[in-house]
């Protein structure tokens, strides 16, 4: 297994939840969240990852509403 590269992950990691013990580590981010289907803040256009609301409803309408 690739040693995880979470000192540069986190580099350009966008997500604001600042208790986050995941932040960098994005395997365990990723594997988290989905857990609660759910995804990750960094998928998220920046005004709706701020709204902490990871649903799969949010990010289709989110993407949705921007044209895509």
């Amino acid at each position: 297994m690739k040693e995880c590269k979470s000192d540069r992950n986190l580099r350009r990691c966008t997500c604001t939840w600042t208790p986050c013990s995941r932040k960098g580590v994005c395997c365990d981010c990723l594997a988290d969240h989905w857990s609660r289907h759910e995804l990750p803040g960094c998928l998220f256009p920046p005004e709706d990852e701020r709204t902490y609301d990871r649903s799969l409803s949010r990010f289709i309408e989110a993407w949705r509403a921007r044209g895509y």
